[in-house]
């Protein structure tokens, strides 16, 4: 027992260290708000999209579509969604909109700034196959799905549905996606210096982000208010969302690292999209926000927790 609990330690806080590290130099003033923007553009425009290029060229694809794989991920993250909803207008009266943000924070997780450090240490390799595969379909699913709810209140334009076909065609972990996907098909694989400039913007993508996640903590923190619809939020993303993907790893056959994975996933906190969705429609900022930060505090238990039910360490 506590060989296994110093096993997942190792795994969880050098992860969640590297945050503190993050708000601590945000904190006392060690980095500045600018830093901060550009660190996270750097994660999420460069090197995390230049990682999952080099894990789809040089990784070996399932041959056919996982679906079960798909449907337990999914059908937990909608379950969540759909909880959270009713909630936001039933116990706390808040209106249709705000409720969807509500929603989308609980079902979306933060897979780019946690999830892809925490699982690919937890699995290594292994991992990183069905890691990516899900992140390809993973923000594109609960973006439309919540755009789709948020608009649909005031009736559908082509404007609206331009935006978000342009979101999604160009989003920087998409097009890595998109690159990965072709260079595997037609058989293109980096050598020499290409594959040393490759592998060392792919090394930098775990350090950066999970420092750029601390400094945005800093930025964000509690919100100062809404605290019991975020503390719902939060419980439904790190408890239920996991538990009901996990069960249904059970239900549909798949490997049992791409179960492990699923799980992990949906144990991720909520993920930074959550308030820039609010922040576009002007509703649930401060929720959204409180989801967050509270979420990724209290991730460091129980993403142990997890690991410990999955048996990893």
């Amino acid at each position: 027992m506590l060989n296994t609990l110093a096993d997942i330690s190792v795994i969880v806080l050098p992860v969640f260290g590297m945050v503190l590290v993050g708000y601590i130099s945000a904190r006392v003033g060690l980095v500045s708000e600018r830093a901060t923007d550009g660190l996270a553009e750097f994660v999420f425009s460069l090197s995390v999209p230049v990682l999952i290029f080099k894990t789809l060229t040089e990784s070996k694809l399932p041959e056919a579509q996982p679906w079960g794989y798909w449907i337990a991920y999914f059908a937990g993250a909608f379950f969540v969604f759909a909880i959270a909803m009713v909630a936001a207008e039933r116990l706390f009266g808040r209106g249709r909109q705000e409720a969807v943000i509500h929603g989308f924070a609980a079902g979306q997780a933060n897979t780019v700034f946690v999830g892809v450090p925490l699982i690919l240490k937890a699995y290594g390799e292994a991992g990183a196959v069905p890691l990516f595969l899900l992140i390809a379909i993973h923000l594109p699913v609960m973006l439309v799905a919540a755009t789709v709810m948020l608009e649909g209140s005031h009736g559908f334009s082509r404007a609206t549905m331009m935006r978000l076909g342009k979101a999604l065609a160009f989003n920087p972990i998409l097009l890595g996606i998109y690159a990965g996907a072709l260079a595997k098909v037609v058989g293109i694989q980096a050598v020499g210096v290409p594959k040393q400039m490759i592998d060392l913007l792919s090394a930098a993508a775990t350090p950066c982000a999970l420092i750029s996640l601390g400094l945005s903590l800093k930025r964000y923190g509690m919100a100062g208010g809404d605290l019991l619809p975020s503390a719902l939020i939060s419980f439904l993303k790190l408890i239920v969302h996991p538990a009901a993907v996990f069960a249904l790893t059970m239900v549909f056959s798949m490997p049992p690292v791409w179960a492990g994975v699923a799980v992990l996933f949906a144990a991720m906190p909520s993920g930074v999209n959550g308030y820039l969705l609010a922040q576009r429609y002007g509703v649930g900022v401060a929720t959204s926000t409180s989801a967050v930060s509270l979420s990724t505090g209290l991730a460091v238990v129980t993403v142990a927790f997890w690991l410990y039910i999955l048996g990893v360490g």
